[in-house]
C-alpha cells in the first residue's frame, strides 16, 4: 500500500466567526509542540536514507533525486512555519498569499510524513522520470503542484458554499502526497493491466487510486481527502483530458520563440512522445529510421554520392555536411568506416 499523508488543519463546525482562528492556534501550537519532539528524533529521515543507499543514488534518475533532496532540505531547513506554508482558500484567497501554492507541496508536518512521502515518490518518480524523459517529468511535476493546489482549493471553496460551512475554508493542507495521487495515475495510465496490494487485498491498477483515497481517509484520520481527490482529478485531466495537449501546445510556443540553436532532445523526439520516452542512453531502432528514411546504409552512402555528383557549385559555395554524430572526423576514418559499411 501506497501511503502518502496530507495534514489538515480543521476548525469545528458551526462555531462563531470570532472563535475559528483561535481555535485553529490552539491546534496548532499543542500540533507544532508534538513536531518538535518527533523531528528531534528524525527516525523517518534515518529510514529514508536506508532506502536511498539501498536503492543506490547511481540509480535514482535526477529529477526525481533532485525533488527528494529539496523535500528533505526543505524540512530541515523551511521557508517558514508549517502555519504560514500551508495552503487554505482562508489564507490564499482572501489574504493574497499566493505564494502557498508553491511552498505547500514540498514541506512536510513531521519526518514520518516526509518519509512515507519520499519512498512512495522515489519509486513512481523513477519509474516515470525513465518513461518521460528528465525534461518533460520536471515539466510535468511542477504543473501539478500548482494545479493540484488550485483544484484544492475549488473544491473547498464550493463545499464551502454547498454547505455553507466555514470550516471547509479555513482547512489547511500541506503536504507532497496530492502529487503523489496524480503520479499514480499516470503510472497506471502507462503501465496498465496489472494488480496493487492494498492492506493485504488485490486490487486492479485502474481501481487502486480510488481505493487508496478512501482508505488512507478512513484509517488515517487528519489527512486531507479534498488534497488526495485534487491529485487523482488532475492525473485524469493528463491521461483522459486536455492537460496533457495544452502543456504540449505550451512547450511547442515556448521551444518555437527560442531563438537559440537547436541542440537535439528538448520535450519532444521523432517518436511523439514527450520526453522521447526513456532517458538519453536509451537507442531505438525507429528512431534510426526516422533520420534515414529508412534507407540501407548501403542506399545512404550512394544517395549522398549521387547528390554530391548533382551539386555543381563551386567546392567553397557548398554548405559543409555536418560531421557524424558530432565530430570532426578525418577524411581517412571516414573512408574506413564507409567501408566497413558496405562490406560488413
Amino acid at each position: 500500500m501506497c501511503v502518502s499523508i496530507s495534514i489538515s488543519l480543521r476548525t469545528r463546525k458551526g462555531v462563531r466567526s470570532s472563535e475559528p482562528s483561535t481555535y485553529i492556534n490552539i491546534r496548532t501550537n499543542s500540533f507544532f509542540r508534538m513536531q518538535s519532539r518527533q523531528r528531534r528524533s528524525h527516525l523517518g529521515l534515518l529510514f529514508l536514507a536506508s532506502q536511498l543507499f539501498q536503492v543506490g543514488l547511481d540509480n535514482i534518475p535526477p529529477v526525481t533525486l533532485a525533488v527528494l533532496a529539496l523535500n528533505v532540505y526543505l524540512f530541515l531547513f523551511p521557508v517558514a512555519p508549517l502555519l504560514k506554508t500551508c495552503v487554505s482558500v482562508h489564507q490564499v484567497y482572501r489574504f493574497n498569499e499566493w505564494n502557498r501554492l508553491l511552498l505547500s507541496p514540498v514541506h512536510h508536518a513531521d519526518d514520518w510524513h516526509l518519509y512515507f512521502n519520499m519512498v512512495s515518490f522515489l519509486w513512481k518518480g523513477s519509474r516515470l522520470e525513465r518513461r518521460l524523459g528528465g525534461a518533460w517529468f520536471l515539466y510535468v511535476l511542477s504543473v501539478f503542484s500548482l494545479l493540484i493546489g488550485l483544484v484544492y482549493l475549488l473544491m473547498e471553496a464550493l463545499l464551502t458554499a454547498l454547505t455553507d460551512d466555514q470550516s471547509y475554508s479555513l482547512s489547511c493542507a500541506v503536504g507532497f502526497s496530492g502529487v503523489l495521487f496524480a503520479l499514480k495515475v499516470l503510472n497506471n495510465h502507462y503501465h496498465p493491466g496489472g494488480v496493487t496490494y492494498v492492506m493485504g487485498v488485490p486490487v486492479a491498477n485502474r481501481y487502486a487510486s480510488w481505493v487508496e483515497l478512501v482508505l488512507i481517509h478512513i484509517t488515517t484520520p487528519g489527512t486531507s481527502f479534498a488534497g488526495h481527490l485534487a491529485g487523482i482529478l488532475v492525473g485524469l485531466l493528463y491521461t483522459s483530458g486536455p492537460l496533457k495537449t495544452i502543456m504540449k501546445r505550451c512547450a511547442e510556443f515556448v521551444t518555437a520563440n527560442d531563438q537559440r540553436p537547436y541542440r537535439g532532445g528538448g520535450f519532444f523526439r521523432s517518436s511523439g512522445t514527450p520526453g522521447g520516452g526513456g532517458s538519453a542512453g536509451n537507442y531505438r531502432a525507429g528512431d534510426a529510421a526516422s533520420y534515414t528514411g529508412g534507407l540501407t546504409e548501403e542506399e545512404q552512402l550512394e544517395e549522398a554520392i549521387r547528390n554530391s555528383l548533382n551539386d555543381r557549385r563551386p567546392t567553397h559555395q557548398r554548405e559543409a555536411p555536418p560531421p557524424p554524430y558530432g565530430f570532426n572526423l578525418p577524411q581517412e576514418e571516414l573512408r574506413a568506416r564507409r567501408l566497413r559499411w558496405l562490406y560488413t
